[in-house]
């Protein structure tokens, strides 16, 4: 590779090391289409908020969060503000402990900067080196960090994909579990059935979570909090900060804060 040319993603799928690491930058609206990888990722930002879009669902990653993506499987991804993407490539045989499918895990302030400094590593560092030293430690980082349920459920059932479908669209949309029933000609305890079926919870509480995720594209592109409160189905700002405090254990304006920092 010339030394004079930015290295791309196919440069880090096919370097003779095993792990290697890109940084890249995306700005606010822009949709890399679905494609995949032969080596597993770990997507994470320093700014702005992506939505990872798998086979059975979505994953939101915030700053402070990075999600894991296994080598061949199609993705596509979503940016909301200005994204400066720093993405980890890991080969199939760098280790064999490395997680089997997507999951969200928490970037510590340690492993931010490793991935960071590995950004600056040559793709054909030596072995035994510090360059080495410091992709096995972001491996080891990536083992021990705390695993976080950012992920949009999305069933299997078509008929049921369809309703999800259609609130994921719309999240400030007002919906019954009855109404939707009769959408599907089902009854509204059918229905429930087969949300906890499909998707291992309640309506409910499915629909909460849902709105909460999807709300953090909006709060990154700056809308304040009353805005996106409203916007994903909300009454109150309150209830809707309760609900973000509960699943990101911050309050909106701390993690606002935390972007800015």
């Amino acid at each position: 590779m010339s030394l004079h040319r930015p290295r791309t993603h196919e440069d880090c799928d096919r370097a003779p090391t095993p792990v290697t690491a890109l940084a890249s930058d995306h700005p606010h609206g822009e949709h890399i289409a679905p494609h995949r990888h032969a080596r597993a990722q770990l997507i994470h930002t320093l700014s702005g908020v992506m939505t990872v879009s798998g086979g059975d669902g979505s994953w939101v990653v915030p700053p402070g969060r990075a999600v894991w993506m296994p080598g061949g499987q199609d993705h596509a991804i979503r940016i909301a503000g200005d994204v400066s993407m720093r993405t980890v490539f890991v080969r199939e045989d760098a280790r064999t402990d490395l997680p089997r499918a997507c999951e969200v895990i928490a970037v510590s302030p340690f492993l931010r900067e490793a991935i960071v400094a590995a950004t600056r590593i040559p793709l054909d560092y030596p072995s035994g080196g510090r360059d080495e030293r410091v992709m096995q430690l972001i491996l080891d980082e990536i083992g021990a960090a705390p695993r976080l349920d950012l992920h949009i459920h999305l069933p299997r059932d078509p008929r049921l994909m369809r309703l999800c479908d259609r609130i994921i669209a719309d999240p400030a949309a007002t919906v019954t579990l009855e109404g939707l029933a009769q959408e599907i000609h089902v009854s509204a305890r059918t229905l429930a059935r087969l949300f906890h079926r499909e998707l291992g919870m309640s309506f409910g509480a499915w629909l909460r979570r849902t709105r909460l995720l999807l709300s953090l594209p909006r709060l990154a592109s700056g809308a304040s909090v009353l805005e996106v409160a409203l916007e994903h189905g909300y009454d109150s700002p309150s209830a809707f900060a309760a609900m973000f405090r509960r699943l990101l254990g911050v309050s909106p304006t701390a993690y606002l804060q935390q972007r800015e920092d």
